[in-house]
């Protein structure tokens, strides 16, 4: 065998002698009854052996430990890293640090997604393409509901990075778990794949019908229970989640926009986990592309907060990229719609809003200019 594959369990299942292994650009091989056993092994991947490339002696379901251990230790060491040296302090961050941030996250993800093609084959590389730019499309989204709950509570901003920190933290472990329940949820029932896409399809309509729908924090479920049940005190105290105040503990306001933007990104998971399941059910791509969309969701906050504003019709594609999805996942069983063709679609989709955007707002501007300065030559004629 020349190099190594990595492929969804799911068709790599075929009986004996008659046993499947499966080729990643969509093919099939025949496998020996051995290695076919080893496949099922595996809960996620199955891999073709390939001592050239791979070379650890040792057997399927290890590896897809070491691979899933491995992945998930290398994000714990670079957030250690992120919050204990490089923001150990409280600072404000500038647009030059997040858009150096911005381009290490996104170089990570893009060297990740290299090694896929590489080791796991094209059909896997564009798995991870896809559903990272899907990803990383809504947590644009997100990045206009945190700037709108950091207004209301009025954070300031050296204390912003902090609560973003701690709230990817705790997006992490949401989104594994959500992954998990789906995979679990896919794997035994298949027609819950159609429960996905009709929910993708509400979801995406509501985003294009409630694309300017104003946001209010103090609405909030979530907020107003944890106002009625947890003690509070008006004002931050630096950057502390709780104080200690006559032998009573207390949160800060800045536990408060923690809850919310943990509460936030629950909802964005539900919209985004089974919009990644439409386009691979592996579910390590579901779970490595969503990791790093969110890794660099705090840095793109940064760069991105004072202009979101002016990607008016970003939300409209965003709509339309869930719409595609949707009817992706209910169309399985009649015709699968290729990654690549899937690919083409999102990028069209979110590339020519964000592009849409831009003229519209450049064109506002410059004939709010042209107001401005025939109001100015008017005044001086009058003058």
């Amino acid at each position: 065998m020349s190099h190594a594959r990595a492929v969804s369990a799911s068709k790599c299942s075929g009986p004996a002698p008659d046993s499947r292994s499966c080729d990643p650009d969509g093919g099939e091989t025949f496998a020996t009854d051995a290695s076919a056993s080893e496949a099922r092994a595996s809960p996620s991947l199955c891999l073709e052996y390939a001592p050239e490339r791979i070379g650890w002696g040792v057997d399927v379901g290890t590896q897809t430990l070491l691979l899933w251990g491995g992945f998930t230790l290398f994000i714990l060491a670079l957030l250690a890293l992120d919050l204990g040296v490089f923001h150990r302090e409280a600072h404000v961050v500038s647009l030059r640090e997040a858009a150096i941030w911005s381009g290490i996250w996104i170089s990570l993800a893009l060297v990740f997604n290299a090694g896929v093609f590489y080791f796991a084959g094209s059909q896997k590389g564009l798995e991870f393409t896809t559903g990272y730019l899907i990803e990383k499309s809504l947590a644009v989204d997100n990045i206009f509901v945190f700037a709108i709950i950091f207004s209301y509570f009025a954070v300031p901003p050296i204390y912003q990075h902090r609560v973003l920190f701690w709230g990817i933290i705790g997006a992490l472990v949401m989104r594994a778990a959500f992954i998990a329940a789906g995979a679990a949820l896919l794997s035994t029932f298949h027609w819950i794949i159609y429960v996905f896409g009709a929910f993708l399809l509400v979801t995406g309509v509501r985003f294009v019908i409630k694309r300017n729908e104003h946001v209010d924090p103090s609405k909030n479920v979530v907020l107003k229970l944890f106002r009625r049940f947890v003690p509070m005190t008006n004002e931050y105290h630096g950057q502390s989640f709780t104080i200690l105040q006559q032998g009573k503990r207390y949160a800060t306001p800045l536990l408060a926009v923690l809850v919310l933007v943990e509460a936030t990104d629950l909802v964005f998971a539900v919209d985004s986990i089974p919009a990644i399941f439409a386009i691979t059910d592996d579910p390590f791509i579901v779970y490595t592309s969503n990791i790093f969309a969110i890794l660099g969701l705090r840095s793109m906050y940064f760069l991105l907060a004072g202009i979101i504003d002016r990607f008016i019709y970003l939300k409209t594609g965003l709509g339309a990229v869930l719409i595609f999805v949707g009817a992706k996942m209910a169309l399985i069983d009649i015709y699968k719609i290729p990654t690549a063709v899937s690919l083409l679609v999102v990028v069209t989709l979110i590339g020519g809003s964000i592009a849409l955007s831009l003229l519209r707002s450049r064109g506002s501007a410059q004939s709010s200019h042209a107001l401005a300065g025939s109001s100015d030559s008017a005044g001086s004629v009058a003058g």
